[in-house]
C-alpha cells in the first residue's frame, strides 16, 4: 500500500471516530503530508522512517522557522499517526512514542472592550451595499457577541434552528456536540428583521426555480453558507468603519469577548464552559487569567500612588511584591 493510501485512511478514521471538524482533517493532512515531502528528500518512506527521522524534521521546522505552536501540532499529528500505524499492524513499534516537542504557550486571547462592542455593533447596522447586508451583518454580529459562538458555528446555523420566535438555540459544535445558547433582546431584535429580509429572497428565488436554503445565512459557493473566509474580511471591515484596528479584531475576538464579558459581570465559570462549548473546563479558565491581567494594567495606570514605570508582571506573579 502506498504512504498516500496509508495517510488518507488514517485521516478516514480520525474523521468517523472522532468526528473532527473539516478544518482539523485539512490540518492533520497538510501537516503529515510537509512531513512526507521532507522523508522524500532523505530518501526515506514514511512508514519506514525511524525516530531519528522524525527528530530530523522537528529540527528542519526550527530552521525554517516554524512558530513553535506549528512544530507542536504537526509533532502531535505524527504521533497519531505513527500510533494508528502501531495499531494497524503497519509497523511493529511507534517511533513517535517518546519523542518531546515543543509545549504550546498559553497565550492569553485578544478580546474588546464593551465600549469598543457597541461601536462594531454599530458599524454592522451601517456597514453594506444596501439594506440586505446591512440587516445580514448585524444579525451575523448581534448572534456571535449574545452567543460566543465559533465561526463555523455562526455562518452554517441551520435557518431551522432559529425558527419560532427561540429564547435559546441549539448548536452543533466541535466532536458533534451539542449545547443550547441564549438569544439576547437585540440578537433576537436583529434576528426576526433578517428572517423577514432573508424569506423574502428566499421566496423570490423560489419562483425562479431555485431550491430552498438550509442556511440562516444562505450563499452561492458549494457550501451553501457564508464561508468562514468571507465572515472574516466582513469583521475587519466592520472594524475598520468603527473606528478600530483591524489587525487586532477577528471573529474570534468577540468570542473571547462575549465570555469576559460575562465573566467580569459575575458569571459562573462553568456556565460560561457550557456556552462556548468548552469539554475541558480548563481551556475556560483562561479567561481569569484575562481579568487578572486588566486588573494588574487597571492598577498600575490608574492607582494615585502607582509607579511611573509598573514592574513588568507575568501571570501568576504576586502583587504587590512581598518585601
Amino acid at each position: 500500500m502506498k504512504s498516500r493510501d496509508r495517510i488518507a485512511q488514517f485521516l478516514e478514521a480520525i474523521q468517523a471516530e472522532r468526528d473532527a471538524a473539516s478544518n482539523t482533517i485539512a490540518s492533520y493532512a497538510r501537516d503529515l503530508l510537509d512531513y512526507e515531502e521532507f522523508l522524500m528528500s532523505r530518501n526515506t518512506d514514511i512508514i519506514e522512517a525511524m525516530r531519528p527521522d522524525i527528530e530530523a524534521y522537528l529540527v528542519d521546522q526550527t530552521d525554517r522557522g516554524m512558530a513553535e505552536t506549528t512544530r507542536a501540532r504537526r509533532l502531535s499529528a505524527l504521533r497519531q499517526f505513527y500510533r494508528f500505524c502501531f495499531l494497524e499492524g503497519w509497523r511493529e513499534d511507534d517511533p513517535a512514542a517518546l519523542i518531546k516537542g515543543p509545549k504550546r504557550r498559553r497565550a492569553l486571547p485578544g478580546t474588546l472592550s464593551e465600549d469598543n462592542v457597541d461601536r462594531l455593533l454599530e458599524a454592522a447596522s451601517s456597514t453594506g451595499k444596501n439594506q440586505t447586508e446591512r440587516l445580514r451583518n448585524t444579525c451575523l454580529m448581534q448572534i456571535l457577541y449574545a452567543t460566543g459562538l465559533r465561526v463555523t458555528e455562526l455562518v452554517s446555523l441551520p435557518v431551522a434552528a432559529v425558527r419560532g420566535n427561540p429564547q435559546m438555540i441549539l448548536v452543533r459544535g466541535k466532536g458533534g456536540r451539542e449545547r443550547m445558547v441564549p438569544l439576547s433582546v437585540p440578537a433576537k431584535t436583529a434576528l426576526e428583521a433578517w428572517l423577514t429580509e432573508r424569506d423574502r429572497l428566499q421566496a423570490l428565488a423560489t419562483k425562479k426555480g431555485k431550491p430552498d436554503s438550509a442556511h440562516l445565512f444562505p450563499a452561492r459557493g458549494k457550501r451553501g453558507h457564508m464561508t468562514r473566509e468571507r465572515f472574516f474580511l466582513l469583521t475587519k471591515e466592520l472594524a475598520a468603519n468603527a473606528g478600530l484596528d483591524p489587525s487586532t479584531i477577528s471573529p474570534h475576538t468577540l468570542r473571547h469577548a462575549f465570555a469576559t464579558h460575562l465573566l467580569s459581570h459575575g458569571a459562573d465559570l462553568r456556565v460560561i464552559q457550557t456556552l462556548l462549548g468548552h469539554a475541558s473546563i480548563g481551556t475556560t479558565e483562561i479567561y481569569t487569567h484575562v481579568q487578572d491581567a486588566r486588573m494588574k494594567e487597571l492598577v498600575f495606570e490608574k492607582h494615585p500612588l502607582a509607579a511611573e514605570t509598573a514592574p513588568d508582571l507575568e501571570d501568576g506573579d504576586d502583587w504587590p511584591h512581598k518585601p
